[in-house]
């Protein structure tokens, strides 16, 4: 029996479960249900300004939680790593613990600390005798950045944690007895090894952020319209199929190019 049959089953499997559907949003986002061309529907959404704000709202939340789980995640993993303290093998446990957690559970935490009516909020107006706390900001694109910072900073210390633990300690040591001070062994030494993890972990949370869609529900900001929440509410909310399968195809499509460039650096990586 040829070798190349055994890859058969699970290339059909593949494309039964995952290629199929996908092929059905893009053939859905070429048929527009009133008739027309084949783009009218890509015409249409692209010209729209909902679409135009939900791609500006996802690309900058997206950056700006990468960029606040790069600087986070490092801190936190350099801490771990060489700053010794009772737990920390503990604490580099948890961490894959906690990549198991799905986003919402982080967003309700957040919800029970810092919503509306949440434990800040309440001890505010007992200590103060006020009718309302002034914690309010996760119902803004603040409170999503925060949340989604909360959530993927874990993403990013797994391959730098990864990254630490083979890092030659003779460097260190040698950077030490030449009277380099912490931070100048971080930044000459520790960083510059770290970047291909930054770089794997960075592109991976990109990514996710991109396609975020639980925390953004959760927090409840009604003025935060990402990709995904556009998509959901096209196709549940006004049962325009056709616009929510166009928004659907430029999602996939962000997301494969990134995803693309993730495993790129993370085999450079090693991560």
């Amino acid at each position: 029996m040829p070798g190349w049959l055994w890859a058969v089953p699970p290339v059909a499997v593949l494309a039964a479960v995952f290629l199929y559907p996908l092929a059905l949003v893009v053939q859905q986002s070429l048929s527009p249900e009133n008739g027309g061309g084949a783009f009218d529907a890509y015409a249409s959404v692209f010209a729209s300004h909902s679409f135009r704000e939900a791609l500006g709202t996802t690309v900058w939340l997206a950056v700006g939680a990468t960029a606040g789980c790069l600087v986070l995640g490092f801190a936190l993993a350099l801490v771990i790593a060489f700053v010794p303290f009772p737990g920390a093998r503990a604490v580099a446990k948890f961490i894959d613990v906690f990549l198991s957690f799905p986003s919402f559970l982080i967003t309700l935490a957040l919800l029970f600390v810092y919503g509306t009516v949440g434990m800040a909020n309440g001890l505010w107006t007992d200590v103060f005798g006020v009718t309302d706390g002034p914690f309010h900001f996760l119902a803004t694109p603040w409170g999503v950045l925060l949340a989604e910072i909360t959530y993927f900073t874990p993403f990013v210390m797994r391959p730098l944690l990864a990254s630490f633990s083979q890092l030659d300690t003779a460097q260190l040591e040698v950077a030490s007895s030449l009277g380099a001070k912490p931070a100048r062994i971080v930044r000459r030494v520790i960083l510059p090894e770290s970047l291909p993890a930054l770089a794997a972990g960075g592109s991976l949370v990109l990514v996710m952020c991109l396609n975020e869609f639980g925390i953004v529900l959760f927090t409840g900001a009604k003025d935060v319209t990402t990709l995904p929440m556009l998509i959901y509410g096209k196709a549940i909310l006004e049962s325009d199929y056709s616009a929510a399968c166009v928004v659907a195809v430029v999602n996939i499509a962000i997301s494969v190019g990134l995803f693309g460039l993730y495993r790129v650096v993370s085999k450079r990586a090693g991560a």
